[in-house]
């Protein structure tokens, strides 16, 4: 088998910004080479382009694996076309310069029998060169598609009575599959109603207080995580949906993805904020020091409401408000001292590492660019490691997106409701 890999870079004087819109057309009819181009959809709901090139009868199709607008970066994978290929995927990232301007690279690994793959390359050089040049044409014309809230949809609340009850916010019921949102381990189903009240236009969507949170009772035992996936199962049985989108923040991302290792099957597309591997990484040592750490004001008898103020200023960006100040304090303020131990002791003894080669489903990684507790450059790696992990099977190719929202700190949704809202909702959009 033969390998080679294809690498074209060309610097602009124009900033990534200007450039980007054209580059990350997937779907546009922009590059010369280019006949015809349509869009579709793939069985999960990726973007898939299928093409024709000028002077020839091959149709071509690719799928786009990897998008990105804050770090202008986008990858692709060859589904069909190419003669002899049997693994093609590229990756265009358009980088700013320390001087001004912009470095555009282009690059490709190809697989193929023999020399077929120095074939390949060798046609997909001027195929990228020409590209470049047309993206370059084509600076500052364009914008990025524009997401213009919704009128937001009345919200109602539900005590699901059981072992524990869990107090539910949601929207009507529409269609099979459910977008459930899970706080953080200092929030509340009420930190959602921004995001509720604009997913449920797209499909059922529901915020659930965690077992012991808001009006959800704890139970009997100190939970674990399963207990929550449990929970997650019955509120799925609740609306009779057929299909899950989860919606995580830190604490929620980690009981997400946790969720997301057991029942793949079951999951429509995933959504990580503000974390996603929690403590399963981390040593003894690491999640001793920080269970404990935590658990120093507690044992003092004192409860989240003494240490609030005092987390809110970690939790939140240099210019947040007054307001998402007061909420984020509300929400750490309501936290029985009994329901934060729980939630410490379960974060701090995860049952796994998890194995990223499950998660098939579309994913869409957020976090705040002032985020302490999960910072862009951790969550950009993780984003980068499902995609790596992504069995290179026609029904499991890896659809994963990546934004870090401007200006706001670790509770994102809460901090930039408009910019969480402008990546979250086209996501579920386009979900099956």
């Amino acid at each position: 088998m033969g390998r080679e890999t294809v690498h074209v870079m060309a610097r602009a004087d124009q900033p990534p910004a200007a450039i980007w819109p054209t580059a990350r057309d997937f779907c546009g009819l922009w590059h010369p080479f280019l006949a015809t181009i349509r869009e579709e959809k793939g069985n999960k709901g990726a973007v898939i382009r299928r093409f024709t090139a000028h002077g020839e009868d091959t149709v071509y199709a690719e799928q786009l694996t990897y998008l990105s607008d804050s770090d202008y970066t986008l990858a692709y994978t060859h589904l069909e076309g190419i003669r002899g290929a049997t693994r093609y995927n590229a990756r265009l990232t358009i980088s700013p310069r320390e001087a001004g301007g912009s470095v555009i690279t282009w690059t490709a690994e190809i697989d193929a029998p023999g020399p077929r793959a120095a074939e390949i390359a060798k046609g997909t050089a001027p195929v990228f060169e020409a590209g470049i040049e047309a993206i370059l044409a084509r600076a500052g014309q364009g914008a990025l598609p524009a997401h213009a809230d919704l009128p937001g949809l009345l919200l109602t609340d539900t005590i699901l009575q059981g072992t524990p009850n869990l107090a539910l916010t949601h929207t009507g019921r529409k269609g099979d599959t459910l977008a459930l949102f899970l706080h953080g381990i200092g929030g509340s189903r009420k930190n959602w109603a921004r995001q509720v009240e604009q997913a449920g236009h797209v499909m059922t969507a529901c915020a659930m207080d965690l077992r012991g949170y808001g009006s959800s009772t704890l139970g009997f035992q100190q939970s674990t995580v399963d207990d929550y996936c449990d929970d997650i199962l019955r509120v799925m049985q609740h609306f009779g949906a057929k299909k899950l989108a989860l919606v995580g923040l830190s604490y929620g991302s980690w009981i997400a993805t946790s969720f997301a290792m057991r029942h793949p099957e079951m999951l429509a597309g995933l959504v990580l904020s503000g974390g996603c591997t929690g403590m399963s990484e981390a040593g003894p040592e690491e999640r001793e020091a920080f269970r404990v750490s935590r658990e120093v004001p507690l044992n003092a008898g004192q409860v989240p409401a003494d240490f609030a103020p005092a987390v809110v200023k970690v939790l939140t960006g240099p210019t947040a408000s007054d307001a998402v100040k007061a909420e984020l304090l509300a929400s750490m303020s309501a936290i029985p001292a009994d329901t934060y131990r729980d939630a410490l002791i379960c974060f701090t003894n995860p049952l796994e590492r998890f194995d990223f080669s499950k998660l098939t489903m579309p994913s869409l990684l957020m976090t705040g660019e002032h985020d302490r507790l999960a910072p862009p450059t951790e969550i950009r790696a993780v984003a980068g490691r499902i995609l790596d992990a992504a069995p290179q099977m026609q029904n499991a190719r890896p659809d994963v997106r990546y934004e870090t929202l401007g200006g706001v700190g670790h509770v994102c949704n809460v901090e930039g409701p408009a910019a969480y809202n402008a990546a979250l909702i086209p996501f579920l959009a386009r979900l099956p």
